[in-house]
């Protein structure tokens, strides 16, 4: 792709523009832990979803829902769909909760929630776990995905595109701290999005229209597979178990970052940096409105465009970026590429601060050096920055195709889910549960897919893969629960008291601490959150694909249900507090 001295203008005014932001914000995040990773618990609810949504929106995103749509349809988006319901989740139920807990990492939890050695060890070893191993493939594939955005734009080598794109964002991100991770992640999403919704556009030009995109497909796809938002039982594009583990299964028990069962990792950093309790459910519900109705369309257009103008691609993914290459004129080309800068460089901020808070607050902190002054950890976590950056360079290289690094991480998490749920709701888990749970998960994942030949990059593999990892995880912490003490007492009445989840799991050992919100209530809320979600999705594709009538009807229906949501949760007068 050539660019003009007017695409290079928009390059170099966008890192402009970061380096600006890194260098206002630096002497602030020195100042203590809590403030470069938590920006002193002051971020508004706004700020804070659209940083949420900006982390989930990597360079790697529009690659690999544009796989998944060639592929599979649009209904192969159903893999991340399936986690508006628990995304809603944390909405209703456990945004209040993380804030309540007062807490710097979900890793920290641990000792909150349980007690004595294997709480400290749990918390040492989620720590290293999440910091090093989740969050370098997490980066690897990230980064892997703007290596070959780079690779087929500008002609960069795999190696040099990594050493550049890792010098970039380290550099920004250990220079500004979590406060300026979040005002860029607010430009930078309106960047990125921007520059997708024009890229639309003109793939949409490039087909003759939506009514030449319509066609097109009719002609190749007779009974219109592709264009289906949920696909028919016998459909060869989605098969039926596929297609029932996605929305029976696959959203509560598996472990993936952004969509944690019960919230956790970036998601539940935000929150805790939010202003208190009202901004952190506000912010989980603008995060899932944002992340799953509003952004997902202008990708699958390119995809849809995609099929029709590079059929038979080896590699589908790549059809996004020779859309992008083939199609765009001067101005927009330079100011896409600056998008997928902006795209890459919110996501690798966030995972390096949030993995420096483990490497942080729940290693160096808790067990090397417990009583050193706030500035030096601030300076530890800009080290440890430095360290995950070399870790996740090795993953990166061999990192394959996205869409098999995220399926190969969700099977890692198979069974996982359930412990994280109801570890605020019922008294009995231990600290013995998450780490029985943790290590079975990996075992039966591993062993499944090397032993019984199960692929987590294979359509009618990944169902059973995910099914008997589930059953198989679920049984052996539920028996290690049960065969292992339960925690004591008063650390038990003491979360119990802090977090107020209530419900009939703490009447045992804490029955006076329900919460002012009945379980009854909240999961009708949950359920219309989810309407809210879906009927705003759903109303979108149906604009977008020549059904308006129904388009509007639904976006008026989630218009209204979220008006009802946001009244519904808004706590009594008085009843708001602010832990820190």
């Amino acid at each position: 792709m050539t660019l003009t001295a007017v695409d290079w203008t928009v390059i170099l005014a966008y890192f402009a523009l970061s380096l600006i932001v890194g260098v206002v914000f630096s002497g602030r995040a020195g100042a203590s832990p809590t403030e470069y990773f938590l920006s002193g618990r002051a971020i508004p609810w706004w700020l804070a979803g659209t940083s949420m949504v900006a982390t989930t929106f990597a360079a790697d995103t529009p690659l690999v829902v544009t796989g998944l749509t060639v592929k599979y349809g649009i209904a192969g988006n159903w893999l991340w769909w399936s986690f508006v319901m628990s995304g809603m989740l944390t909405v209703v139920f456990y945004a209040r909760l993380w804030r309540r807990a007062g807490v710097m990492t979900d890793a920290e939890f641990t000792e909150l929630r349980y007690a004595g050695r294997p709480a400290a060890f749990l918390r040492g070893f989620r720590a290293c776990y999440l910091a090093l191993a989740v969050n370098s493939i997490i980066i690897g594939w990230v980064t892997a995905a703007m290596a070959k955005i780079l690779g087929l734009t500008l002609g960069v080598d795999r190696w040099q595109a990594i050493v550049v794109l890792f010098l970039l964002t380290g550099f920004y991100s250990t220079l500004a701290g979590l406060w300026g991770v979040v005002v860029t992640d607010f430009f930078q999403f309106l960047l990125a999005m921007t520059g997708c919704v024009v890229l639309a556009g003109f793939a949409l030009g490039a087909v003759g229209g939506r009514d030449g995109l319509l066609a097109a497909l009719h002609a190749r796809f007779p009974d219109d597979a592709p264009l289906r938002v949920l696909p028919g039982l016998d459909s060869p594009w989605m098969p039926a178990l596929t297609f029932f583990v996605y929305l029976a299964v696959h959203w509560w028990a598996s472990w993936y970052p952004g969509a944690e069962p019960g919230g956790g990792g970036y998601v539940a950093q935000r929150i805790f940096a939010a202003r208190d309790e009202r901004h952190a459910l506000l912010a989980a519900l603008w995060f899932n409105i944002a992340h799953y109705a509003l952004r997902p369309w202008p990708w699958i257009l390119v995809a849809l465009a995609s099929m029709v103008l590079y059929p038979g691609l080896a590699d589908p993914e790549v059809g996004y970026v020779r859309v992008m290459v083939d199609h765009l004129p001067p101005f927009w080309r330079g100011f896409l590429l600056a998008a997928f800068f902006a795209a890459y460089m919110s996501t690798i901020s966030t995972q390096l601060n949030w993995g420096g808070s483990y490497l942080v607050n729940d290693v160096y902190r808790r067990f090397w050096a417990p009583a050193r002054s706030e500035a030096h950890y601030a300076g530890v976590g800009r080290l440890a920055t430095l360290v995950m950056m070399a870790v996740s360079g090795v993953v990166t290289l061999h990192i394959g195709t996205v869409e098999g690094a995220w399926k190969f991480l969700l099977a890692l998490g198979a069974g996982t889910g359930l412990v994280y749920l109801l570890r605020w709701y019922w008294w009995r888990i231990n600290a013995w549960s998450e780490v029985s749970a943790m290590a079975a998960a990996l075992v039966f994942s591993l062993g499944a897919q090397w032993g019984l030949g199960l692929s987590s990059d294979d359509l009618h593999g990944y169902p059973k893969l995910l099914l008997l990892t589930t059953a198989a995880t679920t049984a052996v912490w539920l028996a290690v629960t049960y065969l292992t003490p339960a925690e004591p007492a008063e650390t038990l009445r003491a979360f119990a008291a802090r977090v107020r989840a209530g419900g009939p799991g703490w009447r045992a050992v804490a029955p006076d601490t329900a919460d002012a919100q009945g379980l009854g209530a909240g999961l009708l809320l949950w359920a219309l959150g989810c309407a809210v979600v879906y009927l705003g999705l759903f109303g979108i594709g149906w604009l977008i694909l020549g059904l308006p009538l129904r388009g509007v009807a639904a976006l008026g229906a989630a218009a209204a249900l979220t008006w009802y949501l946001v009244v519904a949760t808004r706590p009594p007068a008085g009843a708001e507090g602010r832990v820190v």
